[in-house]
């Protein structure tokens, strides 16, 4: 009778608990946890990476300005390259493996570059740490506006979309309205900056995101003196030309045109339908006699012909552009803009295509690590938007190839163009998470997320030895920094995967393994997104402990905004801040207990009380009732 019992209270007991701590327990299959291991695996190694090459470059700066050598050999402050390229990635590295650092040293260089290299007003130019002044005694004004609009358009826009309004926000404004305080070029539309092309393209993509930035309505104004000669004076960058480079250098006027179009939609529809025509023109010509079989873009084509440009330039202009991406991103903006399918169809053939391409060599003839960054960017950005298994696998793989080429001392090729291996890696780290990252960060800590089933995400946090600190989510960055009307791909954006959003709640159920025999202690909170904005506190007290977590939506609020009604920007929007870690919560019950559990458990434990004493006593009629009970 005894064994009898015990076994029923055991099955009670487990019956009982299961109802809480088995819901949504078949997601965390083996093959879901192999899965998040490998992606935590492949976070921690990738901001390791970046946190080495960081330092690495740290240990080369100059010690009187504290900038940034243009390589491992000239000691100067290039804008071009070393602001451009290199300083603003390594401020994104820092920003996600040592706040610390990121807090003074990386700020202390905006504030010397701002120094030192301000030369008219806010526009930079170049400096020489041997003469300690400019590279270039006399001012070349073409210069300073290339070097500033690069560092603008490369550095500090990325550094906006995934920071906020910041100090390097603060600087990229003064920097861009001083570029047309002090613009000199006469040009069809109004006075501007310069008349490189290259220029043309980083202005446009940089004035229409400052504009949706503050809501000041002169950047559009600015740019529609650039876009209008492109797209309404004769100058049509398909009907009027006779090289068109589809690679970097070249292609981001392509897409400033484009990002242009759609600010134009809610600033001026009247000009925004001018610019349709002219637009779909030059994307249907580029898709026509620009691509190979496989939908890569060549590095110039002549439009005019459809031919390869003849001369010295053949060979180069007949490779393949690693920047493909950049390209693509231009098409998938019209499509979701305008809703041209033909444009989505050819994002997602280029991204099915691209395992024919594997260690392909984008940058002939020493395949340099730029060619993959480039084309790796490329591939996550559009894979964000349309999730293309081949491309996923392309990039995979392309990954390892990108991070073979690092030194043991942490620098990839000494060059200014090892900011980009950083800025892809954290692309790539980024995706593996969904987003999330830890703080405090430490090499041996690493974080994997996968969607789950109905809208959940899994995230599994991993670490060597005992970590405690907070998990932190992603937000809706486009809409929160930028105010972007929707999320279109963007040059050197860092994509958004899963993001908490402001109105909304979510319950997030959390899994640690413990010392104690009674097993992992489960918790589940139900949290709004501003308790969120200060990390979910994770502890995991164990060497090779994991952590896993479920989100799910709890409750959410709508927000509606007609397609064709302008947003209204704030012109003083609020970084979301998430360095503050929150005070651990109360220990929540492991489980929730059946009532029914507690009834027959009472019953139960009653009756093996009366059959106790009774038994004691030989009252064999009390026995039998105690039993029956």
């Amino acid at each position: 009778m005894w064994p009898l019992a015990w076994l029923v209270a055991l099955l009670l007991w487990c019956g009982g608990g299961s109802i809480a701590a088995g819901a949504g327990a078949g997601e965390w299959s083996p093959a879901t946890l192999a899965t998040l291991r490998g992606h935590a695996a492949l976070q921690a190694e990738g901001l390791a990476r970046c946190e080495g090459l960081t330092r690495a470059w740290l240990a080369l700066a100059d010690k009187e300005t504290g900038l940034l050598p243009r390589n491992t050999k000239e000691r100067a402050w290039v804008v071009k390259d070393s602001a451009s390229d290199n300083y603003p990635y390594l401020v994104v590295s820092a920003y996600l493996t040592d706040r610390v650092l990121f807090g003074s040293t990386m700020l202390d260089i905006l504030h010397a570059e701002a120094k030192y290299t301000s030369r008219v007003g806010r526009v930079r130019d170049d400096y020489s740490f041997e003469k300690h002044t400019w590279v270039r005694e006399k001012l070349d004004m073409s210069k300073a506006v290339f070097g500033t609009a690069e560092y603008i358009k490369d550095g500090l826009l990325p550094l906006t979309d995934y920071l906020g309004p910041s100090p390097w926000s603060d600087e990229m404004l003064g920097m861009m309205d001083d570029l047309w305080a002090y613009a000199n070029v006469k040009w069809p539309y109004g006075v501007i900056p310069s008349s490189d092309i290259e220029v043309h393209g980083d202005l446009l993509q940089a004035l229409a995101r400052l504009y949706w930035f503050t809501g000041n309505p002169k950047y559009i104004e600015y740019a529609t003196r650039v876009g209008d000669y492109y797209m309404l004076g004769g100058h049509h960058l398909t009907h009027n030309n006779t090289w068109l480079q589809l690679r970097d250098h070249g292609c981001e006027v392509l897409a400033g045109l484009v990002e242009l179009y759609v600010a134009l939609q809610y600033t001026d529809p009247t000009k925004h339908e001018a610019y349709r025509k002219p637009i779909h023109d030059m994307l249907d010509r580029i898709l026509e006699v620009g691509r190979n079989e496989h939908g890569m873009l060549y590095n110039v084509i002549d439009p005019k012909t459809g031919k390869t440009p003849g001369g010295k330039k053949r060979k180069f202009a007949s490779q393949l552009s690693d920047t493909w991406g950049y390209t693509y991103n231009a098409y998938y903006t019209v499509y979701l803009l305008d809703n041209t399918t033909a444009y989505r169809d050819a994002v997602r053939f280029v991204l099915s295509n691209l395992p024919h391409y594997p260690r392909y060599n984008w940058e002939p003839p020493n395949d340099a690590q730029d060619g993959h960054a480039d084309s790796i960017e490329g591939a996550i950005t559009l894979y964000n938007r349309e999730p293309v298994a081949a491309a996923k696998a392309w990039a995979d793989e392309d990954i390892h190839v990108l991070w073979s080429k690092q030194r043991n001392g942490g620098l990839i090729e000494g060059i200014h163009a090892d900011g980009n291996f950083a800025r892809t890696t954290i692309m790539y780290c980024l995706w593996k998470s969904l987003g999330a990252t830890v703080q405090p960060w430490r090499s041996d800590v690493g974080v994997g997320a996968v969607p789950g089933m109905d809208g959940e995400v899994l995230l599994l946090v991993v670490a060597t030895q005992p970590w405690d600190g907070s998990l932190f989510f992603d937000v809706p960055r486009h809409s929160l920094y930028y105010h972007l009307p929707f999320d279109y791909p963007r040059i050197n954006q860092f994509p958004e995967w899963f993001t908490v959003k402001p109105g909304e709640s979510y319950t997030i159920t959390v899994s640690v393994a413990t010392a104690d025999a009674d097993g992992p202690l489960v918790e589940e909170h139900t949290l709004t997104y501003e308790q969120l904005q200060n990390g979910l506190p994770l502890r995991l007290p164990l060497p090779h402990s994991e952590a896993r977590v479920t989100v799910r939506h709890a409750t959410t609020q709508t927000h509606s905004k007609p397609k064709n009604q302008a947003p209204k920007p704030n012109p003083t929007p609020t970084a979301v801040s998430p360095v503050t870690a929150a005070p651990l919560p109360q220990r929540v019950p492991k489980q929730q207990v059946n009532p029914t559990f507690w009834l027959l458990s009472m019953a139960f434990y009653g009756a093996a009380v009366v059959l106790v004493l009774c038994s004691m006593r030989r009252r064999r009629r009390w026995c039998v009732m105690a039993i029956m009970l």
